[in-house]
């Protein structure tokens, strides 16, 4: 990843634990300097399909994950109190999140589980529906939940506890904060084109390397399934020659026992390539999940675009003011300008009417320049914060890169393991004979 000198270091949680009165959780908010994590054992425990009508009165078939919390405190008292459960569907899952993109623009938000089954082999299903990928959309909901419940920042939002807590009311919070005119808002300014004339160099980079980092683990994803494809014909392959051993078996007296022994071997051997695919999707969606950490990485960056582009207009349009009141204050006025071409044809301005301009440019420039101060404050106070996540956010995607690999070469090599234990014990199954 990008790196300069702008290294900070990171805020990190304070290893006290304040609790209330009560020793539970405040209601509004989690103490400042605590991650919920630290509170509350979370995980998304089952998934449930259900069937109801949708917003138009149609029938639909959906899927609903049930969320369980326990206070910390009782778990490491060695109490196992009943957890408090409620359900949500996946949209609700989205809304939260599209609340955390809003409200906390100068963070790398979490991405969610992808909705659909994307980067498949051709023998895994695509169907939303499908038992096997909702359970790992449920492993990749819980995951989000905790990436969330132990940041920093977003570990502290009212709303992000009252989604874990709270069954009804929860979405009726989040439209009171303004989300939904802040998320419009934000949605115009980010599909708008515009040119920053002096971007900051870190953070172009930074958007640069997002696209790099999409593409890249995007590229690997191909190839994984087609390597999947390839493997899965490898190995029932392999069925064949169980299927000859055996038959073979059946038409010899010496060697009958020794070739329906390797054709065990080889059937056990094409059988095990869905287990081991089966675990193999699991390290493919911890790459998906950095492959959508791109894109909230690159939404981050395109803020501060914003943000220096909001800048800039505000500088532009407060030195045009200011020259204006200074054409007007001292009658110098620029030949091929509007104005300048007025005066020629129309003569000056009567002196009640200029001072009365000069009263309004003298109260637009402090409206300006008060704009300016509080554009130039939002982008300092973006940068500042931005940087800080990205720099944790980079900590984070290094360690879990890094142990994905790892994991999935591992399995590789175990995987090699049981093909030649497999050949080994069929080579002892030939000498036998």
């Amino acid at each position: 990843m990008a790196d300069d000198g702008r290294e900070e270091s990171l805020g990190t949680d304070d290893d006290s634990d304040q609790t209330g009165a009560d020793g539970s959780l405040n209601n509004t908010m989690v103490e400042e300097g605590s991650t919920l994590m630290r509170r509350m054992e979370i995980c998304v425990a089952e998934a449930e399909k259900r069937s109801g009508k949708n917003a138009v009165s149609m029938q639909e078939t959906f899927t609903v994950y049930l969320i369980e919390t326990r206070p910390m405190d009782a778990v490491a008292e060695g109490r196992n109190p009943a957890p408090d459960c409620l359900w949500r569907r996946y949209s609700e899952f989205e809304l939260l999140r599209n609340y955390l993109i809003v409200t906390y623009p100068y963070i790398v938000v979490p991405p969610l589980p992808e909705k659909r089954a994307e980067f498949v082999w051709h023998k895994l299903s695509a169907d939303n529906m499908d038992p096997d990928f909702v359970e790992r959309r449920r492993v990749g909901l819980e995951n989000f939940l905790l990436r969330v419940a132990s940041h920093p920042v977003l570990c502290n939002d009212k709303i992000l506890y009252y989604f874990l807590t709270e069954e009804h009311g929860w979405k009726e919070a989040v439209y009171e904060t303004g989300f939904q005119a802040k998320a419009d808002s934000r949605l115009r300014a980010l599909s708008a084109t515009f040119r920053v004339r002096n971007p900051d160099k870190c953070f172009m980079e930074m958007k640069h390397y997002s696209d790099e980092l999409q593409s890249h683990t995007s590229q690997l994803l191909r190839t994984r399934a087609r390597v999947a494809d390839r493997l899965y014909g490898v190995y029932k392959v392999h069925g064949n020659y169980g299927r000859v051993f055996s038959e073979w078996s059946a038409i010899e007296k010496e060697m009958g026992d020794g070739l329906q022994s390797a054709g065990h071997h080889m059937d056990a051997y094409a059988a095990s390539i869905d287990d081991i695919l089966e675990e193999e999707e699991h390290y493919a969606d911890q790459l998906k999940e950095y492959l959508f950490y791109a894109e909230a990485l690159r939404a981050v960056c395109r803020k501060h675009e914003l943000t220096q582009f909001e800048l800039e207009m505000a500088s532009q349009d407060l030195i045009s003011k200011k020259q204006q009141r200074e054409e007007l204050a001292t009658g110098i006025v620029r030949t091929f300008s509007f104005k300048g071409m007025t005066n020629k044809l129309f003569g000056q301005e009567a002196p009640e009417q200029r001072e009365a301009r000069l009263k309004l440019l003298e109260d637009l420039i402090a409206e300006g320049e008060e704009t300016v101060k509080e554009k130039t404050i939002e982008r300092a106070e973006h940068v500042e914060k931005a940087w800080v996540d990205i720099q944790r956010f980079k900590e984070q995607k290094d360690k879990d890169l890094r142990e994905a690999l790892i994991n999935y070469a591992v399995m590789q090599i175990s995987m090699c393991k049981k093909g030649i234990q497999v050949w080994s014990n069929a080579k002892e199954c030939f000498l036998k004979m």
